[in-house]
């Protein structure tokens, strides 16, 4: 915290200093044709003020030196203006594109998204109302490159080119969203598409300006809970849908306003509904509901998967089906209140969010406990628990039995912007956030686990020229302190805290963007220790004669004191070539460097929502010894080579991009001879035990990815267009050996139509086989989703309106996510009707 006061009070000292007098400059958005553009964007570069044109194409802003204009619009060029203190009057032409180009707040340097060095997905507007569903993963799987996790619809976090949970940062406005979804795949995430912007998915290597969590790409929620335009008169928006697959409905609400500089916002979304029902599926049988992926005896696994095919057909009546997945529901309420002061060239902000949410968590077995809960445990919470069961089961879904995830979250955010105007620094800017994390898992009324993370984040920037050189440069603090405990804790309590410096700078040369950047990163993770004992950390001899409560194992278990102090350093190199009018050809290079994380680095437990007991980097097996044994532990660095080729003007566009990864030390789970019973503990697999589940420990080895992307779309007239989009990617560890839950690759084609008021979308998308496994996960089959939207945009009242409805699903197909770790417990939802209508205000 006195670092942070350090700066604040440097910050205020500048804000002190006098200002320019300001002048006003008009100007006029028009097209190809010479025809005026209403509510084109408006942005004098070096400040965080815009304005918007209005419907005869006009703007006004206030000026007090020579600058550069911004200006951008939804399906058009940008176009960068250059102007003087005295120019009085500008007039901006800018070009249709056939492909979106949105500018991308995630880049640091106000680029759109055809002007990247490296390949971006932007969602916004009506299109990711439309499409926003209870999760990130879910509302962005469609994206090329881009797919889901997948435990049940309510908990489903973004896989970015076969790399999920630490190695995808996951931010709003820039800063950490801080809950618990990077630690197992049944942790929801908190962001919620509703209230956002946009949504903002870079992939490949975003380290320089994210850190070594980035290293496999960022999604970016953009909200505008701190406003950073000027807010004349009061307007917003409100939003209803109801989904009939899960009998879900949601409620979200925008209400903005201002006065003279001053400005407010608020935004909230409720969401409730019940379990999602699927086409007719075969339920595991109890011997391997647990997890099929992880047969223990993989060696035998094609011969285990004919054997159960031939009693599928010859006991028929002993396979049970079903047509939903239990325990899938959610309640949520969420909302965020924020305030600004827009000024010529200060801007100041700050904001505060709350989320409750309860959601189901599906397919969760309990191997090796027996739940019985002592008088003491979590006293201080057992009325609020019962509270909240008893809100529940009044439902089928929510019985006694069930389990189910109460995420809390408070988050405080604060903004300083200041636009300084001198020969060479731009503008300082500083976002800080707290936020204070819990994730209860509830079972029989009580708390079992609880999960929580307090984070201090601070990201102080400065955007500057040098010469020719645009860029910013910045300083990055991170502190998190994140606790796990109850019986389903298979981590220890850690605080990691970071410090980084980052620069990151371009030049033009003609039609050529140079863009270099650099970070250095210090990362320190310190953790607390329970039952082992530190004078048993590199003990191979020490004896093993003590009683245990629950098992007579010879190896101990539990977590140890540890802490772990290395240097990050990323790198980048890249360019974009405009070698014909709107089409270009980016190139990137960059090296990023990733420590471990605690559960890769500490896990020593059973994982519930995965059915597996993990070891993490840090531990040795050997016989009946568990060694802690951290000395040869390295950093994953990764060298990320992406190419992409765009055309964005005329009636014919895409977007192909290539990419090659190559990762030292690939941190991944690997299989072991050992295995978990609640009788014998940890012990090697020599015999077979009805409750025993696989041990996994997590090893490091060298690792290659490589695929491709693409999303090209055609206008055959002014009515309709349509779009092909696919993806492909082999992940592979150096013993030529498949990752497993790598996605499928997709291939799809979608058709528009627009006449007058009325927009129709027909998707279809087709997940081809995926039989590229890992020696001890099973195959999935492929499937095809057929997708219909309407849009219908007319007029109530003197207010923009807009009615929806979606039918996804619509051929009510069976459906396996193969990254999922509950596939077969969980296909995905079959046949939905998603009615909804928006107003504007």
């Amino acid at each position: 915290m006195f670092k942070q006061s350090l700066i604040a009070s440097a910050l205020f000292s500048l804000l002190g200093t006098s200002q320019a007098y300001a002048g006003q400059l008009t100007g006029k958005v028009v097209d190809a044709n010479n025809q005026p553009l209403s509510n084109a964007t408006v942005h004098l570069h070096g400040k965080s003020k815009t304005v918007k044109s209005d419907k005869n194409g006009q703007f006004t802003i206030e000026v007090d030196s020579d600058a550069q204009l911004h200006i951008t619009k939804p399906n058009y060029l940008d176009n960068r203006v250059n102007i003087t203190e005295q120019q009085g009057f500008v007039r901006v032409q800018l070009e249709p594109t056939s492909v979106e180009s949105i500018v991308v707040y995630s880049s640091a340097l106000h680029k759109n998204s055809m002007e990247m060095t490296s390949p971006v997905s932007v969602l916004s507007g009506d299109e990711l109302k439309n499409r926003a569903k209870p999760t990130l993963g879910e509302t962005l799987k469609g994206q090329p490159g881009i797919n889901a996790s997948y435990f049940g619809p309510v908990s489903s976090s973004p896989i970015i080119r076969g790399l999920d949970g630490p190695r995808v940062k996951i931010t709003q406005n820039g800063l950490d969203s801080s809950d618990a979804s990077r630690v197992g795949p049944d942790h929801a995430n908190t962001n919620d598409s509703l209230a956002a912007q946009q949504i903002e998915v870079l992939r490949g290597p975003a380290t320089l300006l994210y850190g070594s969590g980035a290293i496999g790409g960022v999604v970016n929620v953009v909200d505008n809970r701190i406003p950073t335009d000027v807010i004349d008169s009061l307007q917003g928006a409100a939003d209803y849908s109801h989904d009939t697959n899960s009998n879900t409905n949601t409620f979200a609400v925008l209400l903005e306003s201002g006065f003279d500089g001053f400005n407010f916002h608020f935004d909230g979304v409720k969401r409730k509904g019940g379990d999602y029902e699927t086409p007719n599926f075969a339920q595991p049988h109890d011997d391997h509901e647990s997890h099929d992926e992880h047969e223990h005896e993989h060696e035998h696994e094609h011969e285990h998967e004919h054997e159960h095919e031939h009693e599928h057909e010859s006991e028929s009546h002993e396979v049970e089906y079903a047509n939903k997945v239990d325990n899938t529901f959610i309640d949520s309420e969420q909302f965020n209140f924020g305030t600004s002061y827009v000024g010529d060239h200060l801007t100041l902000g700050l904001s505060y969010g709350r989320i409750d949410t309860d959601y189901g968590i599906p397919a969760h077995s309990h191997v090796g406990h027996d739940h019985a809960h002592d008088d003491h445990d979590h006293e201080a919470h057992d009325d609020h628990d019962h509270e909240a069961h008893d809100d529940h089961e009044s439902e089928e879904t929510h019985a006694e039995e069930s389990v189910f995830a109460r995420v809390k979250q408070d988050r405080w955010q604060g903004l300083i912007n200041y636009a300084v105007h001198s020969d060479w620094l731009e503008s300082i800017g500083l976002r800080v956030g707290y936020t204070d994390y819990e994730h209860a898992e509830i079972e029989h009324g009580n708390i079992g686990t609880v999960f929580e993370n307090d984070t201090t984040e601070l990201r102080l920037t400065a955007e500057h020229r040098l010469g020719e050189w645009h860029g910013t440069v910045g300083y990055h603090f991170s502190d998190s302190d994140y606790s796990a405990n109850g019986e389903e804790a298979f981590t220890p309590s850690t605080q990691t805290k970071t410090h980084a410096f980052y620069i990151l700078e371009e030049r033009r040369f003609g039609d050529f963007t140079l863009e270099l950047g650099a970070r250095v990163e210090d990362y320190q993770l310190s953790s607390k220790g329970d039952s082992l004992e530190d004078d048993h950390d590199h003990d191979h001899d020490h004896d093993h004669d003590h009683d245990h409560d629950h098992h007579d194992s010879e190896i101990e278990t539990g977590f140890i004191a540890y802490d772990l102090d290395m240097t990050n350093l990323s790198v980048s190199v890249g360019g974009v070539y405009d070698y014909t009018a709107g089409s270009n050809v980016a190139v990137s290079l960059s090296r990023s460097e990733r420590a471990p994380l605690t559960a890769e680095l500490l896990s020593n437990g059973i994982h519930i929502a995965t059915s597996t007991y993990e070891l993490g980097l840090g531990y040795e097996l050997e016989g009946d010894h568990l060694h802690f044994e951290p000395q040869d532990i390295e950093q994953e660095t990764s060298t990320n080579l992406d190419v992409s080729f765009r055309k964005f003007s005329g009636d014919f566009g895409y977007t192909v991009n290539f990419f090659y990864n190559d990762i030292e030390n690939f941190y991944y789970q690997a299989l072991t001879d050992y295995i978990f019973t609640a009788e014998h503990g940890l012990e090697i697999a020599d015999h077979a035990h009805d409750d025993a589940i696989p041990v996994f420990k997590f090893e490091s080895s060298d690792a290659k990815l490589y695929g491709l992307e693409f999303d090209a779309h055609y206008k055959l007239n002014r009515f309709a267009r349509v779009k092909v989009f696919g993806d492909s990617i082999t992940a592979k560890l150096d013993n030529d050996e498949y990752l497993p839950r790598i996605p499928s690759n997709k291939l799809g084609v979608d058709y528009e139509h627009r006449y007058e008021n009325l927009t129709a979308n027909f998707t279809v998308t087709h997940y081809f086989d995926q039989d590229n496994v890992a020696r001890y996960e099973s195959e999935t089959k492929g499937y095809t989703m057929v997708d219909v939207s309407l849009n219908y945009d007319f007029e109530l009242m003197g207010n923009d309106m807009v009615g929806y409805l979606n039918l996804d699903n619509l051929t009510d197909e069976l459906g396996y996510v193969h990254s999922s770790f509950i596939k077969e417990q969980a296909p995905l939802p079959g046949r939905n009707i998603k009615l909804g209508i928006r107003g504007y205000f």
